[in-house]
């Protein structure tokens, strides 16, 4: 079976991306200096014999010119630096494989586990406390929105909380398998009502770079960013 090092197709295309932009900084450097030669040519070609460019003006353009030249090689140290940052959170991102992480989402499911299929399980999922909270209710609900199960939470700190469900309703009784949603409700302790997100969780499958930056699969076409993570599992 052929396998694919997913660290290594990583860093070629974080290389090459850093590889691309600097390319097109030296495109447009050396652009700019022919438009400015070909302007300064035609200046001296067409100038007043009787009043001449006199050499400060000559010499505040092409001070102009080194100066658009020392922002494209600072650009060009930045793109390195990035690109050596982009390529050690590669790194460190393909040790994620394999592990389950939480994330921003209310979309949890419920079926027989994969091991023993007499046991029934939801997806892991938690809660991302912005400030503490006294009370906290998180309802699960049905496709349809109706409520099956109401858990509640008190004293909960800043900070992330993973929260579990057998898979019964509030009578005890065990709901169907299939998807469900999370609702979070967190109030402190005047009763004002605090931030708190849902989180659900997935399993990283592979570290792609992409346009937008370092994305972890999870599968199912879902892709995350590594600053979308809350916990790893």
């Amino acid at each position: 079976m052929a396998t694919t090092d997913t660290s290594n197709t990583v860093v070629n295309n974080s290389g090459a991306a850093m590889r691309l932009a600097a390319a097109q900084n030296e495109a447009i450097l050396k652009e700019t200096q022919d438009r400015f030669l070909k302007l300064l040519v035609t200046q001296l070609q067409n100038q007043d014999p009787l009043n001449p460019m006199d050499n400060d003006q000559i010499t505040s353009q092409m001070a102009q010119l080194s100066t658009v030249n020392g922002i494209n090689q600072l650009n060009n140290t930045m793109l390195a630096l990035s690109g050596q940052i982009d390529i050690g959170q590669s790194m460190q991102a393909t040790s994620l494989i394999g592990r389950n992480v939480l994330i921003p989402g209310t979309s949890i499911k419920l079926g027989s586990n994969s091991e023993d299929p007499s046991l029934r399980e939801a997806t892991p999922f938690g809660i991302d406390f912005m400030a503490p909270a006294a009370n906290t209710t998180v309802q699960i609900t049905d496709t349809s929105g109706k409520v099956v199960r109401t858990i509640e939470l008190t004293d909960q700190k800043v900070g992330v909380v993973s929260v579990t469900w057998d898979g019964n309703n509030d009578l005890g009784e065990a709901v169907p398998d299939g998807g469900y949603v999370v609702k979070v409700k967190a109030v402190d302790a005047d009763g004002k009502e605090v931030l708190a997100e849902a989180l659900t969780s997935g399993g990283v499958r592979s570290v792609v770079y992409t346009a937008d930056g370092l994305k972890l699969d999870l599968g199912m076409g879902k892709q995350v960013s590594l600053f979308d993570i809350r916990k790893i599992m």
